[in-house]
């Protein structure tokens, strides 16, 4: 088994796209992207989908290739991931995947655990919770059903909220039981590689981003989707925000204060999901390129000999 899987993990704004197409050209390889947001093709500006001139230096697959108005789940990406890894592997050494939802990162390289089956009817419930009293009373249900959970997961997606109190509720055992299971067998070898830097600097490369954002027409593709701002795709920060400014309940200035602290957030729970993994090769986010690549060159040859 002398295929590999390079895993670039880290942060949102920290540079994952940038050192994978690095890793794509070293290796004349594909990558993979398993960013959740990136998934959709209504969706660009707020997401931070690879430009074309990025896409244009190394082949990506699943980047906009579905639609906000389909259901697409983290068991659907682990399949067609899978899928595709397995063709890729007949024609390449080494794949590279880049992408900061761990969930669907995870997915991949340990496997999806197995789920029972929940009734619907409490999904249901806890839609109309969230609608009618938006999603504090939810992130202090999972708080006391499974407090290790709400350490990791994103509070503020309410789609994943939900989705760990419905298997809480519905099995009588915390959603955290049911992923902390054995790794699934996979055909290939993993090499994971992050990117990190100082909290501050993490902080302030989100907030240039965000106004980068704004700046190039985020507030515009808002506005285009307020007719689908119910789909689970747009649950997320950089929409939510906006479409509250469209109905008149915030300002403009503060909506955009809150898109820069709900990514600071989401960029701290990140790091701890990814910290996890005592096996990551970390580097720090302004690397030299040279230095870097023949690092991970000689961890590859590593896990050859494993």
């Amino acid at each position: 088994m002398n295929k590999t899987l390079i895993s670039v993990v880290g942060p949102t704004a920290i540079g994952k796209t940038k050192l994978a197409i690095h890793l794509a050209k070293q290796y004349n390889t594909e990558i993979i992207s398993a960013d959740s947001r990136q998934f959709f093709k209504e969706m660009n500006i707020g997401t931070a989908v690879p430009s074309l001139e990025e896409q244009a230096q190394a082949k990506h697959h699943f980047i906009q290739h579905k639609s906000i108005t389909e259901t697409y789940t983290v068991g659907d990406f682990e399949r067609e991931a899978i899928q595709k890894l397995s063709e890729l592997f007949k024609i390449h050494d080494v794949v590279v995947m880049v992408g900061g939802s761990g969930l669907y990162v995870n997915a991949v390289t340990d496997g999806l655990n197995t789920f029972p089956t929940i009734d619907p009817s409490i999904r249901e419930e806890l839609n109309t919770k969230l609608s009618e009293s938006g999603i504090k009373p939810l992130q202090h249900k999972l708080k006391q059903l499974d407090p290790e959970y709400f350490n990791k997961v994103d509070i503020y997606n309410p789609q994943r909220v939900i989705r760990a109190l419905e298997v809480a509720i519905g099995s009588g055992k915390p959603y955290s039981s049911f992923i902390n299971k054995p790794k699934a067998e996979r055909d290939f070898k993993l090499l994971s590689v992050g990117l990190r830097a100082e909290r501050a600097l993490i902080y302030e490369r989100i907030n240039a981003r965000v106004d980068v954002m704004i700046e190039t027409g985020l507030l515009e593709e808002a506005k285009s989707l307020l007719s689908f701002r119910d789909y689970n795709a747009l649950q997320t920060v950089g929409y939510k925000e906006l479409f509250k400014y469209f109905d008149g309940e915030w300002t403009l200035d503060f909506a955009i204060s809150e898109i820069k602290k709900n990514t600071r957030r989401f960029a701290k729970r990140q790091l701890t999901w990814f910290l996890r993994n005592e096996d990551t090769l970390w580097s720090d986010y302004d690397y030299e390129t040279k230095t870097l690549l023949d690092k991970i060159d000689v961890e590859i040859e590593n896990l050859k000999n494993v």
